[in-house]
């Protein structure tokens, strides 16, 4: 079975100071890796690397053994930041179908077949969204806006998931629902969580990518007080090992 992700002696820079330092590392099919790390350490930056958003300066990046750009349709993909109109009339099912539009191809007039609806709607059965099919998007909470999202991504049939601070501002409640539905979608596709919060490294993680310009790869249960003090370089950050939630 190919690797999901695969970076070899990757670097990047904003032209600048480098944000990813000779990057090696390799995201096997199935996996659930959480990468964590500082702010500004690059977390973002290696996200968008895997999209094909960003090109490195140097090295090399592989999806199932292509460049990103020639996988992308195998991506699922939730940004960290939402910007919206609210004042635009868009229904959940409308935000979820958009997931069934192919990269590249903007049509000149939207239409949607009986097999995308059908997707979109199980999308958000799965992510327990199902009863706000026609609710208009803006009169959602934060964590149900969070989850339609995820919705969206996954209504493309991704055999990755790359999600960006997906638990941002969401209460308890949200937050328990996503991940154990992310456990659950991890048996068909493989995770990649970009979070500042060590406190979700948990057994549904089974990997961990901790990132400060440089990248280092450990599992979930060998994270510990030394691993965040070289990460974070201090140890106001605690380690937060979650059974479940």
């Amino acid at each position: 079975m190919l690797p999901a992700v695969e970076f070899q002696s990757v670097s990047f820079s904003y032209e600048g100071p480098t944000v990813v330092e000779d990057a090696t590392f390799v995201i096997q099919t199935g996996d659930f890796v959480s990468i964590v790390g500082p702010n500004g350490g690059g977390k973002t930056t290696l996200l968008k690397l895997m999209l094909g958003i960003l090109k490195p300066n140097q090295g090399q990046i592989r999806l199932f053994n292509r460049p990103p750009r020639l996988n992308c349709s195998k991506v699922g993909y939730t940004p960290q930041f939402l910007s919206v109109d609210f004042s635009f009339p868009i229904s959940v099912l409308d935000v979820v179908l958009m997931g069934r539009i192919r990269t590249g191809f903007l049509p000149s007039r939207l239409w949607y077949s009986r097999e995308d609806r059908n997707a979109a709607r199980n999308s958000l059965q799965t992510l327990q969204l199902e009863e706000f099919a026609e609710t208009p998007f803006r009169n959602l909470s934060g964590g149900q806006r969070q989850r339609v999202l995820i919705a969206r991504a996954v209504c493309g049939n991704p055999e990755i998931l790359l999600l960006d601070e997906p638990t941002n501002n969401i209460d308890m409640t949200s937050e328990q629902i996503l991940f154990d539905t992310l456990t659950e979608l991890n048996r068909t596709m493989t995770i990649i969580i970009v979070s500042h919060d060590i406190g979700f490294v948990s057994q549904c993680v089974k990997n961990v990518l901790c990132v400060n310009r440089t990248v280092a790869v450990h599992s979930a249960s060998a994270m510990n007080g030394q691993t965040i003090h070289d990460l974070y370089g201090h140890h106001k950050m605690k380690l937060v090992l979650h059974d479940h939630f």
